[in-house]
């Protein structure tokens, strides 16, 4: 029977029927892999913010001409470039989603681990030069 409301247990069904815990071991090795994936998620979203500056800072804007209109206008970054980035994004949307669902298990456990996981995950991929990411990815003061 799934749970509807938070509990504390070792026994859980995490993501798929196959992946169901019956003891403390297999317990806490699921909440260490959701707290690495949580940390990988971290880790997958500061690469993809820096992968799309890089990409932008690779190649200057040209400003858009009289004939180009401004729904039309290229992107500054190339085809491939694009493509990466999509694919990343994917991939960190994908893992976000998992987790998500990770947590709807309603046990605690899983979802202080996956808490910690984002927390710590944070502290070592995105907590160091933070301004200066949001300053090159939005250069409008407006914004």
């Amino acid at each position: 029977m799934m749970h509807m409301t938070f509990y504390w247990g070792k026994t859980v069904t995490i993501l798929f029927d196959s992946w169901r815990t019956d003891s403390w071991f297999s317990y806490l090795l699921s909440l260490l892999a959701l707290f690495i994936a949580s940390s990988f998620y971290q880790y997958m979203e500061d690469r993809r913010i820096r992968f799309k500056i890089l990409a932008r800072s690779k190649s200057p804007p040209s400003p858009p001409s009289v004939q180009t209109p401004l729904l039309f206008s290229s992107s500054s970054s190339s085809a491939a470039a694009r493509l990466a980035a999509s694919v990343i994004f994917g991939v960190n949307s994908a893992i976000g989603y998992l987790l998500m669902l990770a947590v709807m298990s309603f046990n605690g456990g899983v979802f202080v681990a996956v808490i910690f996981g984002l927390a710590f995950g944070y502290f070592l991929f995105r907590s160091a030069g933070e301004e200066d990411l949001v300053t090159i990815e939005n250069a409008c003061a407006c914004a």
